[in-house]
């Protein structure tokens, strides 16, 4: 799983455009996810734990940020539920660095959020449940700012964007699949309609190891901008590669590896 909020890769709402040839989406029969849809079916997901490494430039680049994730099952009020821990740092130009906290919890199977609590240490921090289309909790954008109350109600349920690759393999994959779905995130005041392509199973390099994955375009709906490429996996991390054209142009590469978990699964 991807998760971006707390650092400077926040970069799918504002990715370079690419060539028009770059942005095409095959035709074909579509299918269309809604959060609840019976054909997501989180409970592939296993408990697992993972290290993700960040890197642009060229070559093998310069390391911007490194976080690890972790996904234990547990039960809220009777309901499956999949809880994630993503505990991450960022490195700034400078050589100081921000380190930050995401807590995540949604419906083990149709992936559907109901919580969601991120921290860093800059001071800042948002805490969220969800309800369908209903959003509420507090939030605070900068250490010299006032914790404000939040309560929305947004226009269509979506997954959450920064783990937009956990929906297309819950979905089912196969060469040529599409499918769209709602994506939503805590900076976005409605939902944004992702398409998904599956390109087929291709080798990918992930930190010296040759992995055979599945090659999985994510574009924008509204203007088919492509917005991510991710490589996946049916064993955990699952999300082993992917890469993000940042607008200055460079690539934006992630990598993702197990590692073992912290405690009980």
């Amino acid at each position: 799983m991807q998760t971006f909020w707390f650092t400077p890769i926040m970069v799918l709402a504002a990715v370079a455009a690419l060539p028009a040839a770059a942005q095409t989406m095959p035709a074909g029969d579509t299918l269309r996810l809604e959060v609840g849809s019976p054909h997501v079916n989180g409970t592939i997901y296993a408990p697992h734990a993972a290290r993700v490494r960040v890197r642009v430039g060229d070559g093998e680049g310069r390391l911007t940020a490194e976080w690890t994730n972790e996904l234990t099952h547990g039960d809220s009020a009777g309901r499956a539920v999949h809880r994630w821990v993503t505990k991450g740092t960022r490195f700034l130009p400078s050589g100081d660095t921000v380190r930050w906290e995401i807590l995540q919890t949604y419906d083990a199977r149709t992936l559907a959020p109901y919580a969601y609590t991120a921290r860093s240490s800059t001071g800042t921090f948002t805490r969220l449940t969800m309800d369908g289309r209903r959003v509420r909790g507090t939030r605070k954008v900068s250490p010299d700012s006032a914790e404000r109350a939040i309560d929305l109600t947004v226009d269509r349920p979506g997954f959450i964007a920064s783990a937009s690759d956990l929906i297309p393999l819950a979905a089912g994959v196969k060469d040529g699949a599409v499918m769209t779905a709602p994506m939503w995130s805590p900076n976005m005041t409605a939902s944004e309609l992702r398409v998904f392509t599956v390109l087929g199973k291709v080798p990918v390099d992930v930190e010296g190891t040759r992995v055979t994955a599945w090659k999985i375009n994510e574009h924008r709906h509204a203007d088919r901008q492509l917005l991510a490429t991710w490589y996946m996996t049916e064993e955990s991390p699952y999300m082993v590669y992917g890469e993000v054209v940042l607008p200055n142009g460079q690539v934006q590469r992630m990598t993702e590896v197990p590692i073992p978990m912290s405690g009980a699964r």
